[in-house]
């Protein structure tokens, strides 16, 4: 009865998203592509933006020829550097105040996945002064154009430049949950690879496998379109023959771009077609623990497939397919079973672990409780978990 609600749920989802207006952003790439940044706000009119980054971005230098472009055309800027892993209502906040009274007309998000959040959060605040992000939770709590917003990625994984989500966690609660509307969808997404080439290795790694996770759950989940499973695809193509490039010479300009391709295109597939129970969990990780998103779903991913099981089968073929994974002659539960070993090859490759250390067993049943509440109805997993299955998978992956 539970599994033909939440069918349901999805069904009558998956029938609205088709009429929704959904915004992509305009792209600007390419090698120095962020140095265009500058012009294109100036066509806007725009004379005052807040810019959103986090202290190790700061200090990194990245920013500058941006704020030199700025300055050179007379566009102010205030810079809030506070954003911290899975951002917290507070960073939203002091963000916000700095935007309204510097009277800023426009954001740039400058950074990670955190940054991104942060920023499209606060856009989220700006388009609706009269709710708070709690009232935000879930679904089309937005509904209203937010400033314009500018999102210059300096890692390939989140794909937060091309989609409907921000996510963010209340420090209190150690609740972590997504606001999700499409009108947090950039306007202008910056992909330019220099700004990846420095990336440390476990950045690389995780991002990369964050993207690959995206792809591979809206894959496999029941609200595709075939416009969704086109991005995925390619994505997962894009992953499996860049990611290591990536990680193990960080000067390789061509698979830090082919990289950022792949996380803007696993980012549009999962923004139409949903995630699954690998971000649920995740999310209560990140929660819980401040554990790295994307580290968090690279763990998890392998687990949480191997429990779809047949559910699961033939879409995870059909990717070890275009990946050149297993015989013609494999059964669809093979080639999803060697699909599965190749993502753990790939994480033992670039020294992620099969098990998350830290999770308190006393901490579990709240975290079932919070994955079940963030993805049953809404995300349409091929197989749907109950209360038990959920508590078997955090003994699967605690250390």
């Amino acid at each position: 009865m539970y599994t033909a609600y939440c069918r349901t749920f999805q069904g009558t989802m998956r029938l609205g998203m088709k009429v929704l207006n959904w915004r992509v952003p305009q792209l600007v790439e390419g090698e120095n592509s962020l140095l265009n940044l500058p012009e294109i706000i100036r066509s806007l009119n725009l004379k005052r933006v807040l810019i959103v980054t986090d202290e190790g971005i700061k200090k990194t230098k990245l920013m500058e020829p941006l704020l030199e472009g700025l300055t050179e055309l007379d566009i102010s800027n205030i810079i809030y550097d506070k954003t911290v892993p899975n951002p917290t209502f507070t960073n939203v906040e002091e963000a916000l105040e700095l935007y309204t009274n510097y009277n800023c007309e426009g954001i740039i998000a400058f950074g990670g996945g955190s940054p991104m959040d942060c920023a499209k959060a606060v856009a989220a605040r700006l388009a609706r002064p009269d709710k708070s992000l709690e009232q935000m939770k879930g679904l089309f709590k937005v509904r209203k154009e937010m400033p314009p917003f500018f999102a210059v990625p300096t890692t390939a994984g989140t794909g937060s430049e091309g989609t409907i989500a921000a996510v963010v966690s209340n420090s209190e609660t150690h609740e972590k949950f997504a606001i999700m509307d499409p009108s947090l969808v950039p306007h202008y997404a910056v992909l330019d690879p220099l700004l990846t080439v420095n990336l440390p290795m476990h950045i690389t790694s995780t991002t990369g496998m964050d993207a690959l996770t995206h792809a591979v759950e809206a894959y496999i989940g029941k609200s595709n379109t075939e416009e969704t499973r086109k991005y995925s695809r390619e994505a997962v193509i894009l992953i499996f023959n860049y990611l290591t490039r990536a990680y193990e010479n960080g000067t390789d300009i061509e698979a830090r771009e082919q990289m950022q391709r792949a996380s803007y295109l696993a980012g549009l597939a999962f923004t139409r077609a949903y995630v699954g129970y690998v971000h649920a969990i995740a999310h209560t990780l990140g929660g819980f623990y401040q554990i790295p998103h994307g580290y968090a779903n690279a763990v998890i991913l392998p687990h949480v497939l191997k429990f779809y099981g047949s559910s699961a089968a033939k879409p995870l073929a059909e990717l070890a397919n275009l990946v050149g994974i297993g015989k013609i002659s494999d059964s669809d539960e093979k080639k999803a079973a060697l699909f599965i070993e190749a993502i753990e090859h790939l994480n033992k490759k670039m020294g992620i672990p099969t098990k998350i250390d830290g999770i308190k067993n006393q901490d579990i049943p709240l975290m079932v409780e919070r994955a079940l509440q963030e993805a049953n109805p809404l995300y349409p997993v091929p197989k749907v978990m109950d209360k038990d299955e959920m508590f078997y998978m955090y003994q699967v992956i605690k250390q």
